[in-house]
């Protein structure tokens, strides 16, 4: 392995290892989770590329012992699909934003019934959640902040975006969906041609005072948040699920992710004389 591959190997690692240690998970548990992982890819890789993955094939190109690969790929892993009450939640925030029909004439969300057969909660969630019921929707969204009831019988949006809150579960799964996401744009653009390669950029400054970042974190917040949303309407336009008369060939996910970090800098070396 080259350095530059083992040092954000390591990195990746070390981070994913806090979680790990903090949820009690022990080397060897971690060990079959990357053999699971090794073997899946390397049989997909297989077999597009050759049409075919035989358990000694695997083996060879893993490193693996074919006893190892030949028990993984007899009992594989069942891959949990993303949270449908995670996406759910997005839908009818996103279709709240953005359908007129729920928006003042401004165009901001507007205050809603919680039951009735038009301009109301309950059909917003109908429309826009698949099949979940409005009670649980209310719930949910109530919940984690993201809309308050107003006299029992309206309810108002008061965030823009679904972040679960005090639910482990859910983030990690997020957590996979998204870093796998970021990682897979980074492999894309490492192996293609540079007028073909997607978007991946970050700012970043380490000499900041901290009596700053309080304002930084507060306009990262709004303005990130004011372009996902301008992405998130377009998209939605665009989104077969969404205007199902929509043509076009394919099915294609694509989408933007903005993060806000914050760490301590190292100490800057001074010269010796």
């Amino acid at each position: 392995m080259n350095s530059a591959l083992y040092n954000a190997s390591y990195k990746l690692i070390s981070s994913l290892t806090k979680i790990m240690l903090r949820k009690g998970i022990a080397f060897n548990e971690f060990i079959q989770v990357v053999k699971q992982a090794y073997v899946d890819t390397c049989e997909n890789h297989l077999l597009e590329t050759e049409g075919k993955a035989t358990t000694s094939r695997i083996a060879i190109a893993t490193g693996l012992t074919r006893k190892d690969v030949a028990k993984i790929r007899k009992t594989p892993l069942t891959p949990e699909t993303i949270s449908l009450k995670y996406n759910r939640s997005i839908r009818v925030i996103s279709g709240w934003l953005e359908d007129k029909e729920f928006c003042t004439p401004g165009g901001f969300p507007e205050v809603l019934p919680i039951n009735g057969i038009e301009k109301s909660f309950s059909v917003l969630v109908e429309r826009y959640s698949g099949n979940m019921t409005t009670r649980a929707m209310l719930d949910e969204l109530e919940s984690v902040g993201i809309v308050k009831r107003i006299e029992k019988e309206h309810v108002s949006l008061q965030q823009h975006a679904y972040v679960p809150s005090g639910d482990e579960d859910e983030s990690l799964r997020i957590m996979g969906t998204d870093v796998s996401l970021l990682i897979a744009t980074i492999n894309h653009n490492m192996t293609s041609d540079p007028d073909e390669a997607y978007y991946q950029r970050k700012v970043c400054y380490n000499n900041l005072p901290e009596e700053c970042l309080e304002e930084l974190r507060t306009l990262v917040k709004i303005e990130s948040q004011r372009l996902l949303e301008k992405y998130n309407g377009w998209m939605m336009q665009n989104d077969r699920d969404e205007n199902p008369k929509l043509k076009g060939t394919g099915r294609k996910q694509a989408g933007v992710g903005i993060y806000y970090f914050e760490n301590d800098s190292a100490p800057e070396e001074k010269s010796q004389d």
